[in-house]
């Protein structure tokens, strides 16, 4: 398989009166189609290495590696292109424009791409369909459920054929069964089209449809472990390592799968 994300001694120091390591000398490999969810206790880095997969964020030290490609060797301009079609995200707080439709909200990409109007209403038509959100194209964002925001959010992730999708608690404000029916969403889209996902989570019933589950605490990688083919299991280990990380009671969530 080819590797499509390498971090080599990932670091984050951010400067300050104190200064604080946020991730500390990071290895990780995902290979092209993998799905890799990362959990740990609040503040244990997870969303800053998120942050610099993203390439929102710089590191201190060490490498990322996108396609064998460093984007933080682009110059500005180029490295908003490259974040704009190679990635695709999808947030907790879903990022939708209020005052577009779901539509719009869903060819966003394409069109600061300039991409052909009919173009974009064939792949619009496609992924609403695949996704069951074509009944509500022509809504606003606040005429539709968290559930329904969140898909139109993964269908804007998809639409450009991004190397990789980005999710940073992509269930957290979602009810649970609007939570499940998103995790299929992103677990179907991962098997189908082979898109290579990493997602930043809490939730160890989301963090069961990944391939392999990644802790970090304090900055550093605590474990690892891989699903294997049952789920029910492997919800199980999710729960056990975390508990073995401590951390804040609702990084626990005890329901069963």
């Amino acid at each position: 398989m080819l590797d499509m994300l390498k971090i080599k001694n990932l670091s984050k120091v951010y400067d300050g009166k104190v200064a604080y390591r946020a991730l500390n000398d990071i290895d990780l490999t995902i290979e092209a189609g993998e799905f890799v969810g990362i959990m740990g206790p609040s503040g244990s880095g997870k969303t800053t290495l998120l942050n610099m997969v993203a390439t929102i964020d710089r590191p201190t030290s060490g490498a990322i590696l996108l396609n064998d490609k460093d984007p933080f060797r682009l110059k500005q301009n180029d490295l908003a292109l490259f974040r704009r079609r190679k990635l695709g995200f999808v947030f907790q707080d879903f990022n939708l424009l209020p005052t577009l439709t779901v539509e719009e909200n869903i060819v966003l990409p394409l069109t600061l791409d300039g991409e052909k109007v009919k173009v974009m209403e064939e792949k619009v038509e496609a992924i609403a369909e695949r996704l069951g959100i074509t009944e509500i194209l022509n809504k606003r964002i606040y005429e539709i459920s968290g559930g329904q925001a969140q898909r139109t959010a993964i269908a804007r992730a998809i639409i450009h054929d991004p190397d990789m999708i980005l999710a940073d608690e992509p269930t957290g404000n979602l009810d649970s069964k609007s939570s499940r029916a998103v995790m299929e969403t992103l677990e179907t889209i991962n098997k189908k089209e082979k898109t290579t996902m990493m997602m930043v989570t809490h939730d160890s019933i989301a963090a069961s449809y990944c391939d392999r589950v990644v802790f970090i605490k304090d900055g550093k990688l605590f474990n690892e472990i891989h699903r294997g083919d049952n789920r029910q299991a492997f919800f199980q280990k999710i729960i056990d390592v975390l508990s073995l990380l401590g951390g804040d009671s609702h990084d626990l969530s005890t329901i069963r799968v």
